[in-house]
């Protein structure tokens, strides 16, 4: 069966810098350090991508972002260009005809990702895409008041998260899970189809009764 356009899904994580300390710098901004993909082709897993990504801005990787997202800053010098990941992000979005869907838990991912094009002199590589906040969805289908945090959100559905929380595709792969998980429930909770005359009688015995 060919798979529908409308069906190519991309559940993308980020993790950005942070300041020092709990004041930040006036000229400061969160920028892109890592990367996470998820292709996903009507339903099932097609690629995976994870990268880090080497800042411009602000190179030298703060302690406190170094601690939280336990990376080092030798992880961060070896990753990708942003011009790189820009490209990259292109490439997947290139993979459908029609513009793709891009999933994320929260909208700070694509915030920070149209902050950083721009003060990059980038072109912002899903200009044409549609866009879903995972978190937004969940959060209007349970009526919870506030936003649930991502694997928050998969504990309560009784499940684990994949791998570890603040690694990027590990989040993004997490995003996906919950995806199929409350696309489950709605599809239980939708109204079946009303029942038509033809399903309530059975013709053959009908049309057996006029014959005699």
């Amino acid at each position: 069966m060919k798979v529908s356009e409308k069906n190519q899904l991309l559940f993308i994580d980020f993790e950005f810098t942070m300041p020092e300390g709990k004041m930040k710098h006036k000229e400061f901004f969160p920028e892109i350090i890592e990367v996470g993909i998820v292709y996903v082709k009507d339903t099932e897993v097609s690629e995976t991508y994870s990268s880090y990504v080497k800042p411009v801005h602000f190179p030298k990787v703060s302690e406190r972002c170094k601690n939280f997202l336990k990376v080092s800053q030798e992880n961060i010098d070896a990753g990708i260009t942003f011009k790189e990941f820009v490209q990259i992000l292109s490439d997947y979005r290139g993979k459908s005809k029609s513009p793709i869907t891009v999933i994320t838990w929260g909208n700070m991912d694509m915030k920070v990702l149209r902050q950083n094009c721009q003060r990059n002199g980038e072109v912002f590589p899903f200009e044409t895409s549609e866009f879903r906040d995972l978190s937004m969805e969940y959060k209007r289908f349970f009526g919870d008041r506030n936003q649930t945090g991502l694997w928050k959100a998969v504990e309560d559905y009784g499940k684990k998260g994949t791998g570890k929380h603040h690694r990027a595709l590990d989040d993004a792969m997490t995003t996906y899970h919950i995806f199929k998980l409350v696309e489950e429930d709605k599809r239980y909770l939708q109204k079946p189809t009303p029942p038509t005359i033809g399903d309530r009688i059975d013709l053959t015995q009908v049309l057996k009764n006029y014959a005699t």
